[in-house]
C-alpha cells in the first residue's frame, strides 16, 4: 500500500522524534530547540521539493546542494553555520535511530561563520538611555531595573525573562541566571542595578501581582504574567526612542554587547568577561578584542618596556 494522502513522509515523521529526542533525552534549552527544528525542517521541506521523502535517500550530495540553497536566498554566514549544524544533528539522529545506514554528513566541513564585529553603543548613550527611565511609577521602576540588569551584568534576554524570586542575592550582590545548556552562573551586580532592582522588588512589582495568579517570575506584565523575549524588545525599543536613540540600534543583545566591550575598554580580564557572560568558550568572548584595538595599542606603549 502507499503512503494515505495527506500522511506524513517517513522524513517529517523523523523530524517529530528528532524534535523529542532534543527536548525529551537531551534536554536542550527551549531556544536552541526551536532553533534546530526549525532549520531541520527547512531542510526537510528542501529535499520534499526535490522528490526525497525516505530517510535513506539522503546524500552528501543533498546537504551539499541544500547549503547552496542557502547561498542562493543570500543568508548570513552565521545563518548557514547553524543549519549545517541542525542538519547535522538531524542526520545524526537518523543513523542513531537506525532510519538511515549512515550519517551522510560525516566528514564534511561545516560553513565558516564569518567574523561579525558586536556593535555596542557608547557609554554615554548608554548612560542616556538609563538615565531616562527615572520616574517613581511600578512600570518605570520596572523597566528600569531590566535596563541595568542587561546593561550591568550582560543577561541575554532569556535569562532576564527567566529570573525569579530568590535568584537575587541582594546580601551578596549576585543575581543567579540559568543560561544556554541549562548552565547556571552567578554574575555580580553593580550598585546601580542592585538599587534599581531592589527599589522594584519593593515599591513596584506588587503592582504587577494579579490575586489567584501565583508567579515567582521576577519581571512581570500589566496582566501579571511573565515577560516575554518579544516584550523585552518592544519595551526597549520604546525607551530608546523616547531617549532620543535611535530604536534600530538599540536591543538587549547590543546592551549585552555594551556590557562585555565597556568592561574591556576598562580593563577588565577576557577570562572573567567569559564566566559572566556565561560562555563556554573563550574563542567566543574573543570576538571583543576585536572591537577596540586601539586601545591595546595604548597599553602596549604604556606597558612594555620596549615600546
Amino acid at each position: 500500500m502507499g503512503r494515505p494522502e495527506g500522511a506524513p513522509t517517513p522524513l517529517e515523521e523523523a523530524l517529530r522524534s528528532f524534535r523529542d529526542n532534543l527536548a525529551f533525552v537531551r534536554g536542550v534549552a527551549a531556544n536552541t530547540l526551536e532553533a534546530y527544528a526549525r532549520d531541520a525542517s527547512f531542510f526537510v521541506e528542501f529535499l520534499a521539493s526535490r522528490g526525497i521523502i525516505g530517510c535513506a535517500d539522503v546524500t552528501r550530495e543533498h546537504v551539499r546542494l541544500h547549503l547552496a540553497h542557502l547561498d542562493a536566498l543570500r543568508r548570513r554566514p552565521s545563518t548557514k553555520a547553524r543549519a549545517f549544524v541542525a542538519v547535522r544533528e538531524f542526520l545524526r539522529h537518523l543513523k542513531a535511530s537506525g532510519l538511515a545506514p549512515n550519517d551522510v554528513s560525516e566528514g564534511l566541513d561545516a560553513p565558516k561563520r564569518g567574523r561579525v564585529l558586536p556593535k555596542a553603543l557608547t557609554e554615554e548613550a548608554v548612560r542616556r538611555l538609563l538615565d531616562s527611565v527615572s520616574g517613581d511609577s511600578p512600570r518605570d521602576m520596572r523597566d528600569r531595573a531590566m535596563l541595568e540588569l542587561l546593561y550591568g551584568s550582560g543577561l541575554r534576554v532569556s535569562e532576564l525573562c527567566d529570573l525569579q524570586e530568590g535568584d537575587f542575592i541582594a546580601d551578596a550582590d549576585l543575581i543567579r541566571c540559568v543560561g544556554k545548556g541549562s548552565k547556571e552562573r552567578l554574575v555580580p551586580i553593580g550598585t546601580a542595578e542592585g538599587q534599581a532592582l531592589a527599589r522594584y522588588m519593593s515599591g513596584g512589582r506588587g503592582a504587577f501581582l494579579r490575586e489567584g495568579r501565583p508567579v515567582r517570575h521576577i519581571f512581570l506584565t500589566r496582566l501579571g504574567k511573565r515577560f516575554s523575549r518579544l516584550g523585552v524588545f518592544k519595551m526597549l525599543k520604546e525607551r530608546a526612542a523616547a531617549a532620543g536613540l535611535d530604536p534600530a540600534l538599540v536591543s538587549p543583545h547590543v546592551l549585552r554587547h555594551c556590557f562585555a566591550s565597556h568592561l574591556l575598554a576598562h580593563g577588565a580580564d577576557i577570562r572573567a568577561i567569559q564566566e559572566m557572560l556565561g560562555h563556554s568558550s573563550i574563542a567566543t568572548t574573543q570576538v571583543y578584542t576585536h572591537v577596540d584595538q586601539s586601545r591595546f595599542a595604548s597599553v602596549h606603549r604604556r606597558c612594555h618596556p620596549r615600546a
